[in-house]
């Protein structure tokens, strides 16, 4: 199958989404020339190009579910979360050295929790960013998936499961910070991790899970798994009675997007310099569902596009006017709801065929 086929169907449209990856990928190795150089990209950018860049990762997980499976997650921001604390864990180890991370010394632990066993180790905590959203999305998915909700009380039921995650991490005695969460990173492989060449790499790192993600993605939609995902949203009961056990195909979407999700959360801490409990705020989750409609659900390189343009859009807004942000968000919402269903890329489609 050739590149351009996995990206798009149209050949001027692959073209588009190339080249705005081979952007992505070349961006960040501008922070590395030198400050006086016109090409230099400050701190503040490549940080905040990466960060973005995190989050359409996240908004290309949910539309897995969301876009093909119909499945609309309100809870996604657990997963992210998981796979944030996942690797900050390592990075806590890091900090500390020899020692207890600095929140256990401050208050009076003498010894890491069982859960904290290991974590020094750079190639568990990737084992632990993947298997603790896989495994807790399997679990729940399962149960959630038998029982055969759907529709908004399923959606209801993953806000509702965020929520408690949020007040168990919020609390000192889980291990996790409570309130302040995990900061204070120093290094990743014993390499500085606010220097110029690591923020180039993470950044990069990003762009790079990001791509392959989609290709990935774009391939396996192509394939009758994605087909099948198609009709179960379609109509999942008529599925069914053709003899198709759609349980399992919904699971492993489920779980597969988890686990996206909890790699985005893993690149992101180092980036943003900070995890802590505010991650699974529900709103968090809400605004991912946002991002997916807006760039146009279904179509995996719309929830990207969505994410990068509200994202920035939020950027701008939250310092030059940060009360009126929520206004502006919800406005967006029923906005796209109204007027665009199909999102963005429904509103391209539309102008070329009017061109043509």
């Amino acid at each position: 199958m050739k590149i351009t086929s996995l990206l798009s169907d149209k050949p001027y449209s692959a073209i588009a989404i190339a080249v705005c990856f081979a952007v992505m990928l070349i961006l960040p190795w501008f922070h590395v020339l030198p400050q006086d150089s016109a090409l230099h990209l400050s701190a503040y950018w490549v940080t905040l190009i990466g960060k973005i860049m995190c989050l359409a990762l996240v908004a290309l997980a949910l539309d897995l579910v969301w876009g093909y499976a119909g499945i609309l997650s309100l809870g996604h921001g657990l997963y992210f979360a998981l796979g944030g604390y996942a690797f900050g864990m390592y990075l806590m180890r890091e900090s500390a050295g020899e020692q207890l991370p600095d929140f256990m010394r401050f208050l009076s632990w003498t010894e890491l929790p069982w859960y904290w066993v290991g974590t020094q180790h750079f190639l568990w905590a990737l084992a632990l960013v993947i298997l603790v959203p896989g495994v807790i999305a399997f679990i729940f998915g399962f149960f959630a998936f038998r029982s055969k909700i759907k529709g908004v009380y399923f959606s209801i039921i993953t806000q509702a499961m965020t929520f408690a995650a949020a007040l168990l991490f919020f609390r000192n005695e889980t291990g996790f910070g409570g309130n302040n969460g995990f900061t204070g990173f120093k290094t990743i492989l014993g390499m500085d991790i606010t220097s110029a060449s690591m923020r180039a790499t993470l950044c990069f790192l990003t762009a790079l899970v990001l791509l392959l993600s989609f290709i990935g993605l774009r391939s396996l939609m192509n394939k009758p798994y994605g087909r099948v995902l198609g009709a179960i949203r379609d109509s999942e009961n008529r599925l069914q009675y053709l003899g198709y056990r759609t349980l399992w195909y919904k699971l492993s979407a489920w779980v597969l997007s988890a686990v996206i999700a909890g790699i985005a959360g893993a690149l992101y801490v180092p980036q943003a310099g900070i995890i802590n409990p505010s991650e699974m705020n529900p709103v968090n989750s809400i605004e991912m569902a946002v991002w997916v409609a807006a760039g146009g659900r279904g179509t995996l390189i719309g929830p990207i596009l969505g994410a990068g343009l509200i994202n920035g859009v939020k950027t701008y807004f939250t310092v030059a006017y940060p009360e009126i942000w929520l206004l502006i968000l919800g406005a967006l919402f029923i906005v796209v709801t109204i007027f665009l269903p199909k999102g963005v890329i429904g509103l391209l489609e539309r102008f070329k065929k009017e061109d043509h």
